[in-house]
């Protein structure tokens, strides 16, 4: 145990918190989360009916076999065992129909690309990001000019074009930095993986993990405002009306949420938080009675052109075996839209009466009867967008305010926001904690 045993309060239990409260309880401090939810996970938290085994996250979530920080975490628990790695069907739409996109091979002999030139430009881009790390070069441009020099506009138009139009919308898709996508592709793996009971029986377990290390959770504890006091501490206020000093505060909210909660920080840092942008998401999910894709396909990349009104169309239970859902399908239908779009304030069922019929193009059998059950999640804060030379505009983990700490996905660049690179920012703030304070009694 430390002699210079610290009061710690990290705002949010999602995956960077809980890792930071990880470290820093390890390293003999006091730590409390405040969660304004109701369980643990953050984005990556789920829910479940009672006749399912496992549960179902509100925003759909896998891991790939590079997602080093995280598969790290759970060895270091000893949960390595309840990793899976299945290996679904990824499908790319093109006139349409839908074409296997999940390999090399598939992805040369996809109709998309063309012949020829186009398929070999496709394919020695792949390689070159595959190898290269330079990413700090690749940061300079835009995705949109980058892939056209080097893939070609027609290589481009097909392939890209609708992903970036589909993730960043109409306003932002040529204007992200190419770095995003390098990392997009530099991690990617053909299998998925998922804990044993998904992913909110992880966060669970984790959060009971903590607690048994002496990690005070308070869930339901909603934060108002955070304050330096004269005497060096942090005042947390919380929506109650009550308030707590800390020694040192940790948020890993989005930028916005860290702008409103610490409005002491200076001009420019606060001025750089509210600068960043990010994509909001709007995922419904589908229990239905029978299997949607006569294939088996899992993931359904769909280009906004084609005239389906979301992005992704996900059937879970062809990741996942229908049996650990009761026999239940699930599918997750999902779009990435700017935070002032229609569909955030549309009812669940206004949103039901939009999407389902689209799914008799995946397969005409399909009717509304078919359906058991339907949820909607919706988020403001979900994709950061990343510009060029988006290295020099990331907030600091150390805010000028000392004793304040931020860790967020808009801070992981140029890896692309999730769970593996929520472990590593929460744990690397932990690191810069220990060190600000010398808690570490080195």
């Amino acid at each position: 145990m430390t002699e210079n045993k610290r009061q710690i309060a990290i705002i949010g239990a999602g995956f960077a918190g809980m890792s930071a409260a990880w470290d820093l309880a390890k390293a003999g401090h006091q730590v409390s989360i405040l969660e304004a939810a109701a369980e643990p996970g953050g984005l990556a938290s789920g829910f479940k009916e009672p006749h399912w085994e496992w549960s179902v996250e509100r925003f759909y979530h896998h891991w790939f076999q590079t997602d080093s920080h995280l598969l790290g975490l759970i060895e270091e628990l000893g949960w390595s065992d309840k990793v899976h790695f299945p290996k679904p069907i990824s499908v790319m739409y093109h006139e349409g129909k839908f074409y296997p996109f999940d390999s090399i091979p598939a992805a040369l002999a996809y109709p998309g690309l063309g012949f020829g030139l186009n398929k070999i430009r496709f394919g020695l881009v792949g390689v070159y990001l595959k190898l290269t790390n330079n990413w700090r070069k690749l940061e300079k441009s835009t995705t949109d000019a980058w892939m056209r020099k080097y893939a070609g506009n027609e290589v481009y138009d097909s392939m890209w074009q609708p992903m970036m139009i589909g993730k960043f919308g109409e306003n932002w898709h040529d204007k992200v930095s190419m770095a995003w996508m390098w990392a997009r592709l530099k991690v990617r793996t053909t299998r998925l993986g998922t804990f044993e009971g998904g992913f909110q029986a992880f966060a669970d377990q984790f959060a009971a993990k903590l607690q048994g290390a002496g990690v005070n959770i308070r869930y339901n504890t909603r934060v108002s405002t955070i304050r330096r006091l004269e005497d060096g501490r942090m005042a947390v206020s919380l929506q109650d009306g009550t308030s707590e000093n800390f020694d040192q505060v940790l948020v890993t909210l989005s930028p916005g949420m860290m702008a409103k909660m610490a409005p002491d920080l200076p001009e420019d840092y606060l001025g750089g938080l509210l600068k960043l942008k990010s994509m909001g998401a709007v995922v419904m999910t589908v229990s239905i009675k029978h299997p949607l894709s006569p294939q088996g396909y899992y993931w359904y990349n769909i280009p906004k052109q084609a005239g389906f009104p979301f992005l992704s169309l996900v059937e879970h239970t062809n990741f996942l075996k229908p049996e650990y859902f009761g026999g239940d399908h699930i599918l997750y239908i999902g779009d990435y839209l700017e935070i002032d779009h229609p569909n955030f304030k549309k009812s669940d069922e206004e949103l039901a009466e939009e999407f389902l019929p689209h799914l008799s193009k995946i397969n005409p059998n399909f009717n509304r009867d078919w359906v058991k059950k339907i949820w909607v999640s919706r988020t403001p804060y979900a994709q950061p967008i990343p510009l060029p030379n988006h290295s020099e505009n990331i907030p600091s983990i150390n805010t000028p305010i000392p004793g304040l700490f931020f860790a967020s996905m808009s801070q992981v660049y140029p890896w692309d926001r999730g769970t593996n690179f929520a472990v590593e920012i929460g744990r690397r703030a932990a690191k810069m904690m220990l060190v600000e304070k010398n808690m570490d009694g080195v």
